[in-house]
């Protein structure tokens, strides 16, 4: 805190912005929801096209180097579990963030430059970071995400083709069952309302955590995570 005067220092973010913005290389564009995909799909663990209502990309000496996707969840009860129903509506997930294996720049640095180009839409971002990944969230405890805590591993309905679950039919599943590993889950209140900054916090139905610290493994490329399943009529 030595490089701030304490007046200046609840502006940090805003300050350091310009900073980053000038050390990061290359210039962050707007991304269509299929220029996304196209990227992502190959490449992510997940191995599915998530819901895109916001995407970006990092282009560099013409070659787009890595892509950041948001898109409003399908739960209900993650937009409600959040901030309350009041403030479902606000609720968004930074759903996807995947770089070409040649490029090892920091990702925060584009996280926070694709933050501040959706600041103006008062959004309340939730993401996760995936144990079964080996990842913590270290890219948002650099943004300054706010850390609440891990979900609980559990099972959910196995779908043909590792669909999402909402997507299921009871009479297809046959007892199989897929298991859901635990996941890191970081807030981000990206606005600059003041008044809806102080609202979302006192709403905020997750109590404030430290950050985890574990080693943190990237993955190979294109290498999709196989589902664990089981049987639930086996007892």
């Amino acid at each position: 805190h030595a490089t701030f005067p304490k007046w200046l220092w609840r502006f940090k973010s805003d300050l350091c912005a310009p900073l980053i913005n000038t050390i990061m290389k290359g210039k962050i564009i707007y991304l269509s929801s299929a220029e996304a995909s196209s990227f992502l799909l190959p490449r992510h663990y997940s191995g599915r096209k998530p819901n895109i209502s916001k995407a970006f990309g990092l282009m560099h000496k013409g070659d787009l180097k890595c892509v950041l996707t948001f898109g409003k969840p399908a739960s209900h009860t993650l937009c409600e579990g959040i901030c309350g129903k009041e403030n479902k509506h606000h609720v968004y997930e930074l759903n996807r963030v995947c770089r070409l294996d040649d490029w090892d720049e920091p990702l925060s640095a584009f996280v926070a430059g694709c933050l501040r180009r959706v600041k103006s839409l008062n959004w309340i971002i939730v993401s996760y970071a995936d144990t079964a990944m080996n990842h913590c969230g270290y890219i948002y405890q650099a943004c300054n995400f706010i850390y609440t805590g891990a979900t609980k591993k559990r099972t959910e309905q196995y779908t043909k083709g590792n669909k999402h679950s909402r997507h299921s039919k009871t009479i297809e599943q046959n007892g199989i069952r897929k298991v859901r590993s635990s996941k890191h889950r970081y807030v981000y209140f990206c606005t600059k309302k003041k008044h809806l900054l102080q609202e979302w916090k006192k709403s905020l139905n997750y109590s404030q955590q430290p950050y985890p610290k574990t080693i943190n493994k990237n993955y190979d490329l294109g290498n999709f995570l196989q589902p664990e399943l089981v049987d639930s009529t086996v007892k």
